[in-house]
């Protein structure tokens, strides 16, 4: 192969192996909120099909370019820890929010089926680029992987039918089948020997601590915005009913939304409508907080913090805390502590 085509081969691979990792968080919160059965074991079946599948790339990077790119890896590595925060924090939240767990059930597997299919396009892909480059060992390697997906969409596919039925009985017949208390996240708080309602708490409250801690690094938050943004519904928005608003009034809403949550809806807004009026607006208000994880504080603590320094230094941070607030949130609470701070440093 000359340069180029190892180039362009390398390139695919690196794709894919970005898009089975993040298929394997996928599957990890489809799993948590997914009652024990046959679809359930699918889905923890491809899970581990998927990380495989995702060892087999990185190997093969690393066989056609000597170390792999250590740039995109680390990207990668960053993206794992992140997203196994966001499964185990988004889990809890989705047991009880929106229709019947039925329902949930049946949006999460049509989606699955939308990966799978492009899965199985990229492979096809790869594989089509392999041979015609004369990369034979890649191009097998594409061939199984695809063979894997196409496994998978068919089986996803074959449970479709049975997953409406049971919405139908829900929903319309009011005869509910979806127990919370045998989804795959219960099954993890019963291992810790609590009861499900003590440990769903405690489950939620270590994984957002564990989120939280994660933000404090720069460039984490907007990194996790974007890999929400990537997977989400309208309902997972910070705007209620945001489908339903107008390029106008979702403009002026921004503001008051975190830069997590900026990145979401900047995310969300590219994979549907992409109006320019909405991703401009994102895009001024995109900033750097007055400290990484400023956002996920509270007015109290924010306070809290402002009162406990002094000097010039503090006096730096309070401006930049009032600038910040008064070009997002705007929130009464933060601005009056910041004028306070202000005059107990002249």
């Amino acid at each position: 192969m000359s340069q180029a085509e190892q180039k362009k081969i390398v390139q695919y691979l690196n794709e894919a192996h970005s898009a089975e990792q993040g298929l394997a968080r996928t599957l990890q919160a489809q799993i948590a909120m997914t009652p024990g059965g046959r679809h359930r074991n699918g889905l923890e079946a491809h899970l581990e099909r998927t990380r495989s599948h995702a060892r087999k790339l990185r190997t093969r990077v690393q066989e056609l370019d000597g170390s792999g790119n250590p740039l995109q890896f680390g990207i990668g590595l960053l993206q794992s820890v992140v997203g196994q925060a966001l499964a185990l924090s988004q889990a809890p939240f989705e047991l009880v929010r929106g229709s019947g767990g039925e329902e949930k059930v049946l949006k999460n597997a049509k989606d699955a089926c939308a990966s799978e299919a492009l899965e199985i396009a990229t492979y096809t892909a790869i594989e089509r680029l392999a041979r015609s480059v004369g990369d034979s060992e890649t191009a097998a390697l594409a061939v199984g992987i695809r063979e894997d997906e196409q496994k998978m969409f068919d089986r996803l596919l074959a449970e479709i039918p049975k997953l409406t039925d049971a919405v139908v009985e829900s929903e319309i017949h009011d005869k509910p089948s979806y127990e919370v208390t045998e989804t795959g996240a219960a099954d993890a708080l019963r291992s810790a020997g609590e009861t499900v309602k003590e440990n769903a708490r405690r489950v939620q409250t270590s994984a957002k601590r564990t989120a939280r801690g994660a933000r404090k690094v720069p460039g984490v938050a907007q990194l996790e915005g974007e890999l929400k943004g990537a997977v989400a519904s309208e309902e997972d928005l910070a705007l209620s009913d945001y489908d339903q608003l107008s390029a106008a009034e979702i403009s002026e809403r921004l503001a008051g939304v975190s830069q997590i949550d900026l990145a979401k809806i900047d995310a969300y807004e590219r994979r549907h409508e992409g109006r320019t009026t909405i991703l401009s607006r994102i895009t001024s208000l995109r900033s750097e907080e007055p400290w990484p994880g400023y956002d996920e504080l509270t007015v109290s603590e924010i306070r809290a913090t402002l009162a406990g320094g002094n000097g010039a230094e503090d006096d730096d941070l309070t401006k930049r805390v009032r600038a910040y607030e008064r070009s997002h949130k705007d929130r009464i609470g933060v601005l009056s502590a910041t004028e306070h701070d202000s005059v107990s440093h002249a």
